[in-house]
């Protein structure tokens, strides 16, 4: 194996990145980067093909929390690099089990490349050992290799792209909305992508009331997917009585409406999970406790990364559960979605403004190649 990059795969010593402005995430801006070249020990990654959804303005929302999202790919002081799930060729590697040429599925800045430090490679991909990520979880630093990864599709990798992060969350989501067995489950930002692989999940078992909670824009939409029992916007809330023993999954993150919520479900509430913050300009920091704790019970932040090793300790067939289930999602989301599909660090960077202020339309998907 050459360590040389192939010139057709990588023909420049310079390439672009977005950096995200940590005050606001409705400003980007598109960097030119120089290449260093590589150390030993090392390998560069191409990013081929990514989504952009809300679950990566999350990620931005929570990037000084304790999760430290930003700190996963570190950028100059009031700057971020937004990380995003996809699928990247290696394009250079000085290590002998990580082959130029594989393709691998993890967790990547908004960038042209991404220089890693390989650690475990072999034929299911490896672990990035970047000093400045082992303390992180380790569900972030897997890079999965193609070639045998088991929820690989070839015919649908649009697909992949934009649910594969996000499926995951949904499902595990689902597994512990279940633990409580409850008779119905509020479901807030409704028509986020997690939100429906959730209800999804919950619907094919059938045990529980599925009430959509969303903006007025998006209920028509959300009542065509066909996932809810019901639809109640925003603006409805204090009208959302439901029987008793209530789940609330909160993928919103607006501690008006999570108070609102509360405060219209009363003691029917039993169960509270925050998830997201796809109103992340109303919650600065993500997915936290809310800042006054109103009627019901204290909401839990539920981190899938933590949750689902803990389930598969229980459990290990649990994994293979999800992966099936994922892999039948990929087709049967195009009910609800559909990939746009554009290319180019300038449309990653408009796509990023239109999620971040709220413009994107539920029933696209943004898929980006490079």
């Amino acid at each position: 194996m050459s360590n040389a990059a192939d010139p057709h795969l990588l023909d420049s010593s310079v390439g672009q990145e977005i950096r995200v402005s940590k005050q606001d995430l409705r400003i980007t801006r598109l960097v030119d980067v120089t290449r260093p070249a590589l150390e030993g020990g090392a390998a560069r990654l191409r990013l081929d093909v990514c989504s952009l959804t809300s679950n990566n303005v999350t990620y931005a929302a929570m990037g000084e929390a304790p999760a430290g999202y930003w700190d996963f790919f570190p950028a100059s002081d009031g700057w971020g690099r937004p990380p995003v799930w996809g699928f990247a060729t290696v394009v250079e590697s000085t290590v002998p089990e990580l082959e130029q040429g594989s393709r691998h599925f993890g967790f990547f800045p908004l960038s042209e490349t991404l220089d890693v430090v390989p650690l475990k490679a072999g034929a299911r991909g490896f672990i990035d050992g970047a000093p400045h990520r082992t303390a992180k979880v380790g569900f972030y630093n897997q890079y999965t290799d193609t070639r045998t990864d088991p929820a690989y599709d070839s015919d649908r990798e649009a697909e992949q792209a934009l649910l594969r992060p996000l499926y995951p969350s949904g499902w595990w989501t689902a597994d512990r909305v279940r633990q409580d067995a409850p008779r119905a489950v509020v479901i807030s930002s409704a028509s986020s992508k997690t939100a429906l692989a959730t209800a999804h999940k919950l619907r094919s078992h059938g045990d529980a009331e599925l009430v959509a909670l969303t903006s007025a824009r998006h209920a028509d939409y959300v009542r065509g997917t066909g996932l809810y029992s019901r639809t109640v916007t925003y603006e409805q809330v204090s009208t959302i009585a439901a029987r008793a023993s209530v789940t609330y999954v909160d993928f919103l993150g607006s501690e008006a409406v999570n108070a609102a919520v509360h405060h219209a479900l009363g003691s029917t509430l039993s169960v509270s999970l925050l998830l997201g913050a796809t109103d992340w300009a109303s919650k600065p920091g993500g997915v936290r406790a809310p800042s006054a704790v109103g009627q019901g019970p204290r909401p839990e932040a539920l981190m899938i990364p933590l949750y689902a090793p803990k389930r598969l300790q229980v459990d290990r067939e649990l994994g293979a559960a999800m992966v099936r289930d994922m892999r039948a999602f990929y087709a049967e989301s195009g009910t609800f979605v559909t990939p746009l599909q554009l290319s180019g660090m300038k449309a990653a960077s408009d796509c990023w403004a239109k999620l971040a202020s709220g413009q994107a339309v539920p029933h696209q998907g943004f898929v980006l190649s490079f």
